[in-house]
């Protein structure tokens, strides 16, 4: 079964051929990131404008790295949500064009889904067995589930304020390094002390949500500038500074980082023993960070499942493997189908 999967929910177009749900015949992505870089975050109307320019392109190239043609393909599934809501529209628009052209199934699937299905496309890919603990921590996304089968979740917890995600880049940005702020961070870490800084560990108690906000106060605490010292620069006429010129700032990257990981591990562990389930999975951007997968690898008992790398950020190979699973139950969506920038997973 070949399955085209159109991802547009944020900052990525992206366009995939997968068979049978495993096997990626074609994965191909227009980043946008060039595009927000110099707003240090996703900008959403530029964000549209670009997924407008791109679709078309990005989903014929798809199509012919995958060596088959529309009317060959056996369903189409597109994000519905949760995402930009201009974005999202770009998508699922262009799906439901190319459905209503050839008569094909559309099938919408919810993003945090596709995430999750990330891991079906690691190769050799290992049977699992329910229930599984899943970790997505992806952008502004912080959930914590048992997944019970194909299909079935129920949270556990989720983020309160401020995501996983959403810190790192907010964090980046403090320290005047580039976006996206995880890999800088990442980066910056690998020389600096965890143990340099004491920062918050927040909600540390026997729920499964999480919050971060508290963590990026402490950190902007700790860097900024008084506004004391901003106004003497700026009676001086020097530059205004927003970074103190004590602070290291791999130091503070790696005290940062350490924190927010201590969180999402010391969770994920409970609940999975909690709910005895079978293993770990970990997905979403933040899953490709080295630390969280060396710290849950030490402290769980059980198996932790990550997908590779380069499907860990937002793709469509993701989303079609999904849509074989929702195919496959028998789902069916209408051209009548809305976009919904909203949209829980469990």
């Amino acid at each position: 079964m070949r399955i085209l999967g159109i991802e547009s929910s944020c900052d990525e177009t992206a366009a995939a051929v997968v068979v049978d749900g495993q096997h990626i015949a074609s994965n191909v992505i227009a980043s946008q990131i060039h595009i927000h870089a110099e707003h240090g975050g996703v900008f959403p109307e530029l964000a549209s404008r670009a997924h407008v320019e791109a679709i078309d392109h990005v989903v014929q190239e798809a199509l012919r790295q995958a060596q088959v043609e529309v009317e060959a393909l056996d369903a189409i599934a597109v994000t519905r949500g949760p995402g930009l809501i201009g974005s999202l529209m770009v998508g699922l628009n262009y799906a439901k064009g190319l459905a209503l052209m050839t008569g094909k199934p559309l099938i919408g699937v919810n993003h945090l889904e596709g995430h999750v299905y990330s891991l079906w496309l690691v190769q050799p890919f290992r049977p699992v067995t329910f229930p599984i603990v899943v970790l997505i921590v992806s952008g502004g996304h912080t959930e914590l589930l048992l997944m019970r089968e194909h299909g079935q979740y129920e949270r556990l917890g989720g983020t309160l304020d401020d995501a996983a995600g959403e810190a790192f880049d907010k964090v980046g940005r403090l320290l005047e390094l580039p976006f996206p702020g995880g890999p800088h961070i990442e980066q910056a870490a690998q020389l600096g002390n965890p143990r340099a800084f004491a920062f918050p560990r927040a909600k540390r108690d026997d729920g499964f949500d999480f919050s971060f906000s508290g963590i990026k106060t402490a950190v902007m605490r700790q860097v900024s500038v008084s506004p004391s010292a901003a106004a003497r620069l700026a009676r001086d006429n020097q530059q205004p500074a927003k970074l103190r010129s004590d602070v290291s700032v791999r130091d503070v990257a790696a005290s940062f980082q350490a924190a927010v990981v201590d969180t999402l591990v010391e969770k994920t562990v409970r609940a999975a023993k909690q709910f005895q389930a079978t293993e770990i999975a970990v997905v979403g951007g933040v899953s490709a960070n080295q630390l969280l997968r060396q710290r849950l690898r030490a402290e769980s008992e059980l198996p932790v499942r990550y997908p590779p790398l380069n499907l860990c950020t937002d793709n469509a190979a993701m989303i079609a493997a999904a849509a074989y699973q929702r195919f496959r139950a028998g789902q069916r969506d209408s051209l009548a189908l809305e976009a919904l920038a909203q949209w829980p997973l469990a």
